[in-house]
């Protein structure tokens, strides 16, 4: 009888085994994968070859995708250890007048706090941001403010271009040189407006206007990157990838101040999917990280 029972319990145990491992899933839940613009297989170590070889790679993000702001920091450790000082970081994250205050306190004349508390820091500096700004602080990198201040890209989009003509030519120096050519057809200008996030501002603001603030953006970046670039150096440009994806925005500024530069693109996208680049996001850059929809966010 004993015995019947020692086989009655090992058949039911094995009944439980069998059963549960028909619901554990049958692959792993990938955070990320990289593919190139059109699709096809690729990885972090041909994103990290292609980057060695640019002039420039920008790296577009989600703002608050923690796989995008782990692969910038990745990239850029990797980077450093075949180029060393002859990286730069730069960041849309930063604007033009806040240089000085950054290249204080990287040479130790002002403490971190006073740095943090006179920057004009995005809410999620400390999480996203600062591990970037730390690691070209301690070694030795420069870190560029590349972005126009933001009450200037207000003016812009209160009153256009025409309305930076006011301005003091001490404020004109943080922005790209004028007349700034802009052309309302390229689609990340045109397109600007489609998208809902954008719906409340346009009660605001005429609609063209935003678009040539976005321009005034996208063009003070690209020469604070075309002013700074030195022979040798591979900077590595932190933006969102609306900036630019597809080849646009920054990138065709960029291509006007300083022609001929080797220029990497990478963008980052969210899909249910990680396994096949929807048609949507083909052609967006020349490496595209796809992040599962469900991936935390940051802030």
């Amino acid at each position: 009888m004993e015995f019947m029972n020692r086989k009655f319990i090992v058949a039911v145990l094995a009944l439980i085994i069998c059963g549960c491992s028909l619901h554990v899933p049958a692959q792993d839940k990938p955070a990320y994968r990289i593919v190139t613009g059109e699709g096809k297989s690729s990885g972090y170590t041909e994103m990290l070859a292609s980057s060695l070889k640019s002039d420039v790679v920008f790296f577009g993000e989600l703002h608050n995708n923690p796989v995008s702001h782990w692969l910038q920091l990745e990239l850029a450790k990797d980077i450093f250890r075949v180029k060393g000082k002859e990286l730069v970081l730069a960041a849309e994250m930063f604007e033009t007048d806040n240089q000085l205050i950054i290249d204080e306190y990287f040479k130790g004349l002002i403490k971190e706090s006073s740095f943090e508390s006179e920057v004009r820091l995005w809410p999620n500096y400390k999480t996203d941001y600062k591990p970037l700004v730390n690691f070209a602080r301690i070694n030795g990198l420069k870190f560029i403010a590349s972005n126009i201040p933001r009450r200037y890209a207000s003016v812009v989009a209160s009153g256009g271009f025409e309305a930076l003509l006011k301005l003091p030519p001490e404020a004109l120096k943080y922005i790209a040189p004028l007349p700034l050519e802009y052309d309302p057809e390229l689609p990340c200008y045109k397109d600007l407006l489609t998208s809902g996030i954008h719906s409340f501002i346009s009660l605001k603001y005429n609609k063209e206007n935003l678009s040539k603030a976005q321009a005034v953006k996208d063009a003070t970046m690209a020469h604070s990157i075309a002013e700074s670039r030195k022979p040798g150096q591979v900077i590595v440009h932190m933006n969102g990838s609306y900036h630019t994806d597809r080849y646009s925005g920054i990138i065709w500024y960029l291509n006007k101040y300083s022609p001929g530069l080797k220029i990497i693109t990478i963008s980052t996208v969210m899909q249910e999917d990680v396994e096949k680049l929807k048609d949507e996001n083909k052609g967006r850059a020349d490496f595209v990280i796809i992040v599962p929809a469900s991936m935390t966010v940051t802030h």
